[in-house]
């Protein structure tokens, strides 16, 4: 093969391989994502409504939740008692937004969702923003997606 060929056979490839990693990435998402990321909405607007119930209705009866700190809470109920105290306290004139940066569907029914978290709330005065990394294991049940397991982790900010 002489090296002009080659050299189009290769650039051809490489032109194909680009154009199927384009649509990949414009593919629409499934209804299955779609109510994944409806959900992590649900939960960002119960967080800014400052309502525990609104922010746990979205979590399964047996949740798992892992607080930055490391602090675990089991089931809604808990989820809700939890975030309802932090709602009237330290978080009550908080704002949350979620942004999902990957949905990976395991199975068809249990999905990985990671979702970046950036928090703005007053303390002593002061406006103080942090920022998280969030994993929830999402499982459909009975056609329903619902939050089976949350890990929130801080961004550290790197340093140079």
């Amino acid at each position: 093969m002489s090296s002009c060929l080659k050299l189009f056979t290769i650039a051809v490839t490489y032109a194909l391989l680009g154009c199927a990693s384009v649509s990949a990435q414009t593919k629409a998402p499934s209804s299955d994502e779609t109510a994944i990321r409806n959900i992590v909405e649900q939960v960002q607007d119960g967080w800014n409504a400052h309502d525990g119930k609104a922010f746990a209705a979205r979590f399964s009866t047996d949740a798992d939740y892992v607080v930055f700190n490391g602090m675990r809470a089991k089931g809604r109920g808990e989820i809700e008692k939890g975030h309802t105290a932090i709602f009237s306290t330290i978080y009550k004139d908080s704002r949350n937004v979620g942004t999902v940066q990957s949905v990976r569907f395991l199975r068809p029914d249990v999905a990985v969702v990671h979702v970046e978290w950036n928090l703005e709330f007053t303390m002593g005065g002061e406006v103080k923003k942090a920022r998280a990394m969030n994993t929830m294991i999402m499982t459909k049940e009975r056609g329903e997606w619902s939050i089976a397991a949350f890990q929130n982790t801080p961004i550290q900010e790197q340093r140079p």
